[in-house]
């Protein structure tokens, strides 16, 4: 389940939605199973990040803005999250993810323009951040399938090929995936034994994961992504 989880959100975020659950069926209770997760994941983001940087996919210029956006946006997205119920954000989602995989499934809106270098403008710079602020701000909130809408907002508005989207989301995930597992293993919920094994095969997914992201694109993204969103909404239906 883990590799798959980890082949998952190389390809398309939301490998959660998979990962999550298996630790729960573990019999984990779900404080320890949601840091758990946060070191297995973790491992893998970071393994997909540095193949991403090898084969030159990174644009640090506009990659360095996203992260620090994403993390504020997380920050205040947790805050945010005290003063909201959670059974607003699902309704609101259920609006949302209907519009998700509309824009996927458009040929005019989400498509692969087959570039594989960002156009570093102030344009690209502000969608990013704009991005990235948002959607980590929901990440802090919610966060099931924060990838997978990182990557649409990317392709669909900042105009980036998959390939850089699915990089630079993979940037963003990593920062923010760090920062809470730090957090987790100070407050001595990571089961590390369990985690580490995990995250091995977490890593092989990522590996495999996005070298097919690289080579097959559009043609194995989309159908994975749209996979994502449909989980998520079966998630959030028997919430």
């Amino acid at each position: 389940m883990l590799f798959l989880a980890g082949f998952v959100d190389s390809i398309a975020g939301g490998g959660g939605l998979i990962s999550l659950p298996a630790y729960m069926l573990a019999g984990l209770p779900i404080h320890n199973a949601i840091a758990t997760n946060k070191l297995s994941s973790s491992c893998g983001t970071s393994l997909s990040l540095m193949r991403f940087i090898k084969h030159k996919l990174i644009n640090f210029k506009v990659a360095i803005p996203a992260v620090i956006a994403g993390m504020f946006g997380s920050y205040f997205g947790a805050r945010l999250s005290l003063f909201i119920k959670e059974i607003y954000l699902r309704q609101l989602l259920l609006v949302i993810l209907p519009v998700a995989a509309f824009i996927v499934l458009n040929k005019k809106l989400f498509k692969d323009n087959g570039k594989t270098e960002v156009e570093v403008n102030t344009r690209t710079i502000l969608v990013v951040i704009v991005s990235a602020l948002v959607i980590g701000m929901y990440d802090g909130l919610y966060g099931p399938g924060t990838g997978t809408f990182l990557i649409i907002a990317f392709t669909t508005f900042a105009k980036m090929g998959i390939g850089p989207a699915n990089a630079h989301t993979k940037a963003i995930n990593t920062a923010t995936n760090l920062s809470s597992l730090v957090v987790f293993i100070l407050s001595g919920q990571v089961i590390i034994a369990l985690g580490i094994a995990a995250a091995v095969c977490n890593m092989l997914g990522n590996y495999v994961g996005s070298g097919l992201a690289m080579k097959k694109s559009t043609r194995i993204t989309k159908p994975i992504i749209l996979t994502v969103l449909l989980l998520l909404l079966i998630k959030i239906i028997l919430s």
